[in-house]
């Protein structure tokens, strides 16, 4: 099932006219009703107008997260609060909180956009989706229950935390699709398989994973868990929430709505174009907003872009899985190293759990990293022989795959934190 084969299925040239003209457009309506993005155009004396072709997009210059936040609340809006009938917000644990409003036909967008990815994720009305997301100024939870009812199904907003009520659902209740960010879920499996709860018992067989990324390793661990199809969707509160991509059942990229965004691909230190198909950092702008239009948006995650057509049918550009974020990647003794790569390895080893923490402290003039993970069977830690030999196992499988000589500590099982609410955060840097 295609929800919108007109768009979805669009050639490459239908795709280009359908961008430069809502280009033109957003530029136009940025620049007439933006204080922000008109100084920044006259600084450099950039008028709409110049805006020509799709590759004139390069003359804008880029926003970032701290000009978002330097705008709190209202200096980005395009249009008067009478027009905006939704606000949303990131969490500002790092400063002031971006804030975004919606106008009726930014809600419509995004319904259809999420309604996109849905279907994509093997989604059909019939299903009934419970989300496990939290519901508040974070745009997951209420971005995608209102796609979701849009396509007709029927949604169980449990939220996220007080996770034996949400088993609870899951069994009475019999949802299809659970909806919320894959460490979450993860945990609600080994919940469940501690309570005694069958397969049989559950009628589980989608999961739609955004929030936090994750890996092929910790996809393979919640299907085992709980038996079902996962996917993963992106989006950013920054240019509209969830819907900007979804993964289909063919799993070779997650398909990208280009009526709602234009996407770049750059080099992070250069900050000059590359081509779409090389790795770097994703820049996002927004063609269909009407309440906060954001130009250009430094998305600081790494991907690349597949513009071949989708053996689902359709034709929209797919984004590669999230290697990392520019400002999470961690250098340790020269080394570049993402999170990810560290969960790829630990995820595919023997008598090692799905949980673990990455510590970052400097002695001295060197920085050193310590990986400390959850074993799975307590058993393990009565034989000082077999932990010094899985010790040595993980170490050397990091130094090979990673070039990094990390201190491994080996946890008892269920002693490492759990994220019943939000992302996980892994990585705590000491330095």
């Amino acid at each position: 099932m295609i929800w919108n084969p007109q768009r979805e299925c669009a050639t490459r040239k239908e795709y280009d006219a359908i961008k430069l003209e809502k280009l033109k457009a957003t530029v136009h309506l940025a620049y007439n009703n933006v204080p922000f993005y008109r100084k920044k155009f006259n600084e450099i004396g950039l008028k709409p107008e110049h805006i020509q072709t799709l590759k004139d997009i390069e003359k804008i210059p880029y926003t970032s997260k701290d000009d978002l936040r330097e705008n709190y609340p209202f200096g980005l809006f395009a249009t008067s609060m009478d027009n905006i009938v939704r606000l949303h917000a990131s969490s500002g644990t790092t400063g002031k909180p971006v804030v975004f409003g919606y106008t009726k036909k930014d809600m419509e967008t995004w319904k259809e956009n999420i309604s996109r990815i849905a279907c994509q994720a093997g989604c059909t009305p019939t299903d009934m989706a419970q989300i496990v997301f939290g519901f508040g100024m974070f745009t997951g939870g209420f971005g995608l229950l209102q796609g979701l009812e849009n396509m007709g199904m029927a949604v169980v907003p449990a939220s996220s935390g007080n996770s034996e009520r949400q088993l609870m659902f899951i069994q009475d209740f019999g949802p299809t699709v659970i909806v919320g960010t894959p460490s979450y879920v993860l945990y609600l499996g080994e919940l469940a398989r501690e309570k005694g709860i069958t397969r049989d018992q559950h009628k589980l067989r989608v999961g739609m994973f955004g929030g936090e990324g994750h890996t092929a390793e910790m996809r393979q661990q919640i299907e085992r868990v709980w038996g079902i199809e996962c996917t993963e969707n992106y989006g950013l509160t920054e240019v509209q929430g969830p819907g900007v991509s979804g993964e289909c059942l063919e799993h070779c990229g997650m398909h990208i709505n280009e009526d709602s965004f234009i996407y770049e691909i750059i080099d992070s230190n250069t900050l000059k174009n590359k081509s779409v198909e090389e790795e770097g950092e994703l820049v996002l702008t927004t063609i269909s907003k009407e309440g906060v239009p954001v130009l250009r948006y430094r998305t600081k995650d790494i991907t690349s872009i597949d513009l071949s057509p989708c053996k689902c049918g359709r034709t929209s550009a797919r984004m590669s899985k999230i290697k990392g974020r520019t400002d999470d990647m961690l250098i340790i003794k020269g080394v570049n190293v993402f999170p990810s790569q560290v969960e790829s390895l630990l995820l595919g080893m023997p008598y090692i759990g799905p949980h673990y923490e990455l510590f970052v402290r400097r002695q001295g003039y060197t920085d050193t990293l310590e990986i400390k993970v959850e074993l799975l069977d307590a058993t393990l830690l009565d034989s000082y022989q077999e932990l010094e030999k899985l010790t040595k196992k993980i170490r050397e499988k990091v130094k090979s795959n990673l070039l990094i000589d990390a201190k491994i500590t080996l946890a008892a099982p269920k002693t490492l934190e759990r994220f019943e609410n939000g992302k996980a955060h892994r990585v705590h840097d000491l330095r």
